[in-house]
């Protein structure tokens, strides 16, 4: 992915309600524990930027 999709992409995050942003985090999360493959480490890179975006959920 390169950085300019990558920097798209973190902008529509944005849009997430919170709600939103935990389902998808945790999807997300289950994709990259997968394997590695292109799509499991597209997948860690969104998990940790939404994570570093949003309140833990408790």
């Amino acid at each position: 992915m390169s950085a300019d999709t990558q920097n798209a992409a973190a902008r529509r995050l944005e849009m997430l309600n919170l709600d939103e942003a935990h389902d998808l985090l945790r999807l997300l999360q289950l994709i990259a524990a997968e394997e590695l493959d292109e799509l499991s480490e597209e997948a860690e890179w969104f998990a940790r930027e939404i994570a570093a975006r949003i309140p833990s959920e408790n």
